[in-house]
């Protein structure tokens, strides 16, 4: 990478005004902090795309995706095996193509657009008398600028829309638990849901919204699929919350229709689109080395042989894995099933990052704005070790090529340990329990008003 050196310039300065921002304990207005966010994003994009190295995914996957739509071809299946999810961006990146951008920058101006409105999002999934500064710190965030104007990958894409889904889902006058429902007969339960109560009733039109919202992150990543168990703990009861789910599967059937429909499919063929971008062990491709136990185990040379700890085609470590995820999963909603559903989140997503057999520098991002928005005590150790770590692949390895990228991969693959004992004490440990009836009223943070944190019924 030619332009290493001032990308990390601007990622430490970042990093120091975040920080800063904290210890400050600064405000900047919507205008400012969109006008930084804005700036470096466009800036790194601008030195990513004049480079003479770019990423491997981003060339041989993501471009042929692209142009597979480009020349109405199913971009699944003619991808060179390079893109396992739906054609929803795609799409974008066809249209972009055709319209004659070049792919070293409209191949980043998804993500670096969805980066951006990620940013007062943030803002407002906060709320309180901090909102201003999340987004501001948010906006200065190292690794979502390398994910989306370096790498180019789609989380930022997966994730305005599933904080936008959290922010819709609470609604305007905030969330708060709500009382445990004793155990239901079929009868009553039954009843419930068509004789809800007025404040499930009244929660129906941004259940359907929340839902939708959810599934157009879906739409763009299949990952997003572990936020909507704390996405439905927003909503008051049964009914919204099983209309939420159903709206949640109404982009993903729609956007996989439109192959077939649109003529880059045949109907014959939808069973294998859906065996790519399938969820289970058995549909994900094995690669396992990069990050954590697999990156220890691979070292070892128990996964088969290896140089160093370069990752191998290890289905056995990825089934256990998979499961292990699940197993994480359910254990999260059970310890923090009286929490905040932010910290529920925080908490999954934290504990995949622990047990993954499988990992790319961009899942770090996926608890960035949860992080950033509802912060942990350890949550600044978290986020700027998990950055650093990012950043050393994206702008040191980079700089190597062959056997000497093979070398010096092994050791930081096996580095990637020594994040685990920050991203356990980032998750929030001391948050088991929501504050009863606490309830987060806010307002856009673009407001003069100062969103405030009260209790229920003042």
């Amino acid at each position: 990478m030619d332009y290493a050196i001032p990308t990390g310039i601007v990622l430490v300065t970042g990093v120091v005004l975040a920080l800063v921002a904290q210890w400050r304990g600064w405000r900047p207005s919507l205008t400012v902090t969109l006008a930084i966010g804005i700036g470096v994003r466009v800036l790194i994009l601008v030195l990513s795309a004049k480079d003479t190295w770019q990423p491997v995914d981003f060339i041989n996957s993501f471009k042929p995706a692209g142009e597979a739509i480009r020349n109405h071809h199913d971009p699944v299946l003619e991808s060179n095996g390079g893109w396992h999810f739906l054609p929803t961006i795609p799409y974008v990146y066809g249209l972009l193509l055709w319209l004659g951008i070049p792919w070293e920058i409209s191949g980043r101006l998804v993500t670096v657009v969805s980066d951006i409105l990620l940013i007062p999002l943030v803002g407002t999934l906060a709320g309180g008398t901090k909102a201003r500064l999340r987004a501001f710190q948010y906006a200065c965030n190292p690794l979502a600028i390398l994910v989306a104007s370096v790498h180019g990958q789609v989380e930022p894409v997966s994730l305005l829309f599933g904080v936008a889904a959290y922010v819709v889902a609470r609604g305007p006058d905030g969330w708060k638990r709500g009382k445990p429902l004793p155990w239901l007969r079929p009868r009553d339960l039954l009843r419930r849901l068509t004789h809800p109560l007025d404040e499930d009733r009244a929660a129906t039109t941004r259940a359907i919204w929340a839902g939708l919202l959810m599934g157009l992150a879906l739409c763009a990543k299949s990952w997003p699929v572990i936020l909507v168990p704390a996405m439905l703990m927003l909503l008051p009861g049964v009914r919204s919350r099983l209309i939420s789910l159903v709206a949640t599967g109404i982009p993903p059937v729609f956007f996989l229709l439109t192959l077939p429909v649109g003529g880059w499919t045949k109907w014959g063929q939808l069973p294998e689109v859906l065996k790519t971008i399938g969820l289970r062990p058995s549909d994900v491709r094995p690669i396992t080395g990069d990050w954590g136990w697999t990156a220890l185990l691979n070292a070892t040379g128990l996964a088969g042989p290896t140089i160093g700890a370069n990752w191998v085609l290890n289905p056995v470590a990825l089934k256990i894995g998979q499961y292990l995820i699940y197993a994480a999963v359910v254990a999260c909603l059970i310890w923090w099933r009286k929490a905040d559903p932010i910290d529920v989140t925080i908490a999954i997503l934290l504990a995949f990052m622990i047990f993954t057999p499988r990992l790319g520098a961009q899942y770090l991002m996926w608890f960035m704005p949860f992080l950033v928005a509802r912060p942990t005590r350890w949550a600044w150790p978290a986020i700027i070790g998990s950055a650093v770590w990012a950043a050393v692949g994206y702008l040191v390895l980079t700089q190597y090529e062959g056997v000497a990228w093979g070398e010096l991969h092994g050791p930081w693959a096996m580095s990637s340990v020594l994040l685990f004992p920050l991203l356990i004490a980032a998750m929030p440990w001391g948050r088991r329990r929501s504050q009863g009836d606490e309830t987060v009223r806010t307002t856009p943070i673009s407001e003069p008003g100062v969103p405030v944190r009260v209790a229920a019924g003042q």
